[in-house]
Order: C-alpha cells, then sequence, then structure tokens
C-alpha cells in the first residue's frame, strides 16, 4: 500500500518508492537521503505537527510536512 510520508504513525516502517517534487526541493530530499528504495522508519512528529523525523538508514532527517506529501512510500506488512 503507497502512502504519503506525511501522513505516517510513528514507528511505521516502508520503503520509499518515489518523488513527487521538482527542482531544489526533489534535490534537497535526495541529498537528505531520501532516495527510491530506501527504507525508512516513521520516528516523530514535532509538537505542532509540523516538521517530522524519520530514519533513513541510521540518520535520523527532519523535513517539513509539506515536503514529506511529496514522498510515497510502501508500508511494512
Amino acid at each position: 500500500m503507497k502512502i504519503e510520508l506525511s501522513k505516517l504513525k510513528p514507528g511505521d516502517k516502508g520503503l520509499i518508492v518515489s518523488h513527487q517534487s521538482q527542482g531544489a526541493i526533489r534535490q534537497r530530499l535526495l541529498d537528505l537521503g531520501l532516495i527510491p528504495e530506501m527504507s525508512l522508519e516513521f520516528v516523530r512528529y514535532a509538537p505542532m505537527g509540523d516538521p517530522l523525523e524519520v530514519r533513513v538508514g541510521r540518520t535520523n532527517v527532519v523535513i517539513r510536512k509539506k515536503e514529506a506529501a511529496t514522498v510515497l512510500v510502501e508500508l511494512e506488512q
């Protein structure tokens, strides 16, 4: 089941399928390690719900919810 990264819950794990972003935002996400076929784990939302934290490999990454909505993830069952 494919879902936007911004809609995951803490503890959810999955595989990055694709990006729907373009230009500088897409490049920034790729630079942070959010590369298709990489596994990730959703860690938490900030207290006000934005930004959010995900673990990609051994690195924790914090991104805005709007940017996270452009990343599609295949959830692990």
